[in-house]
C-alpha cells in the first residue's frame, strides 16, 4: 500500500470501530445504558447527536475526497462548491423521497413535511439528489475541471464512509433496528421507541450496525481503488451501486420500519433497481473505454 492517507485512514477506522464494539455497544445493547437523541440544549435549540453524525460524516468525507480531487485535477473550488449544491439536493431527495412514500400521513399534517429535525429522511432519496445535483453541476457550470462520470467516482468514493458514521444517528434515537431476535449482540430497544406490534419484544437485530460496518467495509475498498486501481471513468459509482445495494437489499428485509408500496420494501425494489444499473455501467463503460484504446475485450 503506496498510500499514505489511505493507511492512516485504515488504521483510524479499525482502531475506533474496535473501542465502540467493544467497550460501548455492549453497554447499550444490555439495556445498562439508555442512549438520550439529544445532546445538548440551548433554551429553544437542541442540538442533536443525529445532526452532529451526519455533519461529521460529510465533513470526513469531504475532506478525504478533497485528497483524491487534487490527485484526479479537479480544482478545490469545483470541489466545495459542488459539495454545496450536493448536500443542499441529497437532503431534499431525501425528504422528499420519504415524504412521498409516506404521503398518507404527511398529506393530514402538511406544516410537518419541512421539519427535518423531527426525522423521517431515506438515504436513496438523499443518493438521487446527490447524483442529480452532479449531473447539473457538470452540465451547467462552465470550464469544470470534472465531467458527470468523474463527478460520480469522486462522490461514490467516500459516500459509504458518511453512510456509515450516518447510522449510528439511527443507533442514537433507537431507529432503523430490525426483527426481534435472540442473537448474541441483539440490541435492547426501550418501549417508547418499538415499531406498533412490537411492544412486548425488548431486543431486536441492530440492522443500523449491520450497514454501518457493509458500509465501512465498502469504503475502504473503493478508497484504495479509486485512488490506485481505477481504470475508467464511471468504474467506481458502478461498483459502488452493486455494492451498497446488494448489502441494503439483505439488511432492509430485516427492517419493521421500511417504506412500503403495493405491499413491497422500497428500498429492497430500489436497490435490486441500482444493482442492475451498476452492472449495465460498468460493463457498457468498460467495453466503450477497452474500444477507445483498440483493446480487445
Amino acid at each position: 500500500m503506496k498510500d499514505k492517507l489511505f493507511k492512516r485512514t485504515l488504521i483510524v477506522s479499525i482502531f475506533l470501530t474496535a473501542i465502540i464494539l467493544i467497550f460501548f455497544l455492549p453497554l447499550v445493547f444490555s439495556g445498562k445504558l439508555i442512549l438520550n437523541p439529544i445532546l445538548i440544549t440551548l433554551g429553544p435549540l437542541e442540538i442533536r447527536w443525529y445532526g452532529l453524525l451526519i455533519a461529521s460524516g460529510i465533513f470526513i468525507s469531504f475532506y478525504l475526497a478533497n485528497d483524491t480531487a487534487k490527485k484526479w485535477g479537479i480544482s478545490e473550488d469545483d470541489l466545495s462548491n459542488a459539495v454545496v449544491i450536493g448536500i443542499f439536493f441529497s437532503i431534499i431527495g431525501a425528504r422528499l423521497y420519504y415524504v412521498v412514500f409516506n404521503w398518507d400521513i404527511y398529506s393530514k399534517m402538511p406544516s410537518e413535511i419541512y421539519k427535518i429535525w423531527h426525522g423521517g429522511m431515506a438515504i436513496h432519496g438523499g443518493i438521487l439528489g446527490a447524483l442529480l445535483s452532479v449531473f447539473l453541476y457538470t452540465k451547467l457550470k462552465k470550464n469544470v475541471t470534472f465531467n458527470f462520470l468523474t463527478g460520480l467516482d469522486l462522490l461514490a468514493h467516500v459516500l459509504p464512509l458518511g453512510q456509515a458514521i450516518g447510522r449510528w444517528g439511527n443507533f442514537v434515537n433507537y431507529e432503523a433496528y430490525g426483527a426481534p431476535t435472540e442473537l448474541p449482540w441483539k440490541m435492547f430497544v426501550p418501549k417508547p421507541y418499538r415499531m406498533p406490534g412490537y411492544e412486548k419484544f425488548e431486543y431486536f437485530h441492530p440492522t443500523f450496525l449491520y450497514e454501518s460496518l457493509w458500509n465501512l467495509g465498502i469504503f475502504l475498498f473503493l478508497f484504495y481503488y479509486a485512488r490506485n486501481r481505477k481504470k475508467f471513468d464511471g468504474e467506481i459509482i458502478s461498483l459502488y451501486l452493486i455494492l451498497y445495494s446488494s448489502g441494503r437489499a439483505w439488511i432492509e428485509l430485516l427492517r419493521t420500519d421500511s417504506l412500503m408500496f403495493l405491499g413491497m420494501k422500497v428500498a429492497v425494489l430500489i436497490s435490486i433497481l441500482f444493482i442492475i444499473i451498476g452492472i449495465f455501467m460498468y460493463f457498457i463503460l468498460k467495453k466503450k473505454t477497452n474500444n477507445s484504446k483498440g483493446g480487445i475485450l
